[in-house]
């Protein structure tokens, strides 16, 4: 396989500009799509960073805090808990739950009516939020969630025997 640039028939690209992006942690925007209950902050945006399909940034909910139910339209959310513990509610009454801490990942679908609660009454919750697109959707939900939601264990489907 021949890798002499010389022969491609487009200039090569300026690495410099549209390459890799650091941008410092002590720099996100908070001037993003918010839920009540919680703090968003944008790191990895089209207008930042020149992404196209993915946005980041972190999150961040108080002790004893949750936020109000709400969607992210067709986003595909992943929620990473660097530190405390997150109790997540969902379902058309919030009738399911699940708590992850550090180290723990959230997939959170499509339109899934969820609500992100800080499970401690002393410790900031706070996460690293990927999503699967650039629309700033939240779409605040008025639920009445059910009293005793079913707690649910995820079993990998792909390696179970």
């Amino acid at each position: 396989m021949d890798d002499d640039r010389s022969h491609h028939p487009h200039p090569a690209p300026d690495w410099r500009t549209h390459g890799v992006k650091v941008i410092p942690g002590d720099s996100l925007d908070p001037n993003t799509a918010q839920t009540p209950g919680m703090n968003r902050a944008a790191a990895i945006t089209a207008a930042r960073a020149g992404a196209q399909k993915i946005w980041a940034g972190t999150v961040h909910i108080h002790p004893d805090a949750k936020t109000g139910a709400h969607h992210h339209g067709d986003l595909e959310s992943i929620i990473y808990v660097v530190k405390g513990r997150a109790r997540m509610r969902w379902g058309e009454s919030l009738e399911f739950v699940a708590e992850a801490g550090p180290g723990d990942f959230i997939f959170v679908p499509p339109f899934v009516p969820h609500q992100e609660i800080n499970a401690s009454a002393d410790e900031t919750l706070e996460c690293v939020l990927v999503r699967s697109g650039q629309d700033p959707v939240v779409v605040n939900l008025d639920i009445a969630p059910v009293e005793k939601p079913e707690a649910v264990k995820w079993i990998d489907p792909i390696h179970t025997a």
